[in-house]
């Protein structure tokens, strides 16, 4: 009887805590209320484990739309993004996005700006995740997850881009003109001349895209093959970095939306170290840290490099990012913009 009544206390033991530090019921949405996707959105905030680290990303993204400065400022707004998010349909989202001008500062892959500009010239196409790779090679055809980009858009980008390139050169050797990697991506969205195009908005809302890693990609394959033709184009990246840490320095407050990590959560979280850290950050992405990895790693352990500020507001959404950014700029963006319009 007295490790029976033992047993009882261990399992049944007191709670001693103030629970009223607690004030929010866990609570999902119920669909007897009908079909109200801004309501069931809104219950995210109580759902429960991604889903209210979400309805978190609700919010600060909102906060960032909303600060205003004694002066009038705005909250300088940072989009990060890999390649995949402009191979998937988040294109159309992020061109949204620079349609209206609701974002500052881009910074993204050699592969999340040439598939832009891929997609003005042939489509890609819903495949599956498990297909003959080996007979895909022989077809031509590449595959991106369960996208498929068949290796002709490939060619049709060369044959587009490489007079571009020469124009470039041409401009260099007449006039010594400074290439970097955001003028060179600002010239090629004004030579596309096309409304489908993220870099298009770009250049019409004179939005900076950084590329740190231009290099990395088909851009960096037209890059080695123009070499040969004519030799010395260069492309400054000291400068961009110049200009993405100028950004950060001469705002009064700045946040960042980031979808994937490496290079481009890096690039933006390091800029915005020259002002002691961003006021606003949402991480949206599959890693985790314990490989120590920049994907994975936490916004906690971005604060102990000064990449945060001390008081800074921050999430982590762990999840991929095409199910949950159209979401995320529904709830945000899209409605400031359309409510502002009315």
């Amino acid at each position: 009887m007295e490790e029976n009544n033992t047993a009882v206390e261990h399992v049944m033991k007191k709670t001693h805590v103030d629970k009223t530090e607690f004030k929010e019921v866990v609570k999902g949405y119920d669909f007897n209320q009908g079909v109200d996707y801004s309501k069931v959105f809104e219950s995210y905030k109580t759902m429960g484990i991604q889903s209210s680290q979400l309805h978190k990303a609700f919010e600060l993204v909102n906060k960032m739309l909303n600060w205003k400065g004694e002066e009038g400022e705005k909250c300088k707004i940072f989009l990060g993004y890999t390649s995949n998010m402009i191979s998937c349909g988040n294109r159309e989202i992020i061109r949204f996005l620079c349609q209206h001008k609701l974002v500052d500062v881009i910074c993204t892959t050699a592969g999340g700006v040439e598939e832009d500009f891929i997609k003005c010239l042939a489509d890609s196409y819903i495949a599956n995740f498990r297909m003959n790779d080996k007979k895909l090679r022989e077809e031509g055809i590449n595959r991106i997850g369960n996208m498929i980009v068949p290796n002709e858009n490939y060619c049709k980008f060369e044959d587009w881009i490489m007079p571009q390139l020469d124009a470039m050169w041409e401009r260099q050797t007449k006039e010594n003109f400074n290439w970097t990697p955001s003028k060179m991506i600002d010239f090629l969205g004004e030579k596309i001349n096309n409304p489908d195009s993220v870099y298009y908005w770009c250049h019409k809302n004179q939005i900076p895209v950084y590329c740190p890693a231009i290099t990395d990609g088909s851009l960096g394959d037209m890059l080695f093959f123009h070499s040969y033709k004519k030799k010395g184009l260069r492309v400054d990246i000291v400068e961009d970095i110049r200009g993405i840490n100028k950004h950060a320095m001469s705002a009064n407050q700045t946040g960042a939306i980031i979808l994937g990590g490496g290079v481009i959560k890096h690039h933006i979280l390091n800029a915005n170290l020259m002002r002691n850290g961003l006021d606003y950050s949402v991480f949206i992405n599959t890693g985790i840290e314990y490989d120590a990895s920049d994907a994975g790693a936490t916004p906690n352990e971005a604060l102990s490099w000064g990449k945060i500020q001390p008081e800074g507001e921050y999430v982590k959404v762990y999840c991929e990012a095409s199910l949950v950014f159209p979401i995320l700029v529904g709830e945000t963006f899209a409605k400031k913009h359309f409510e502002e319009l009315k």
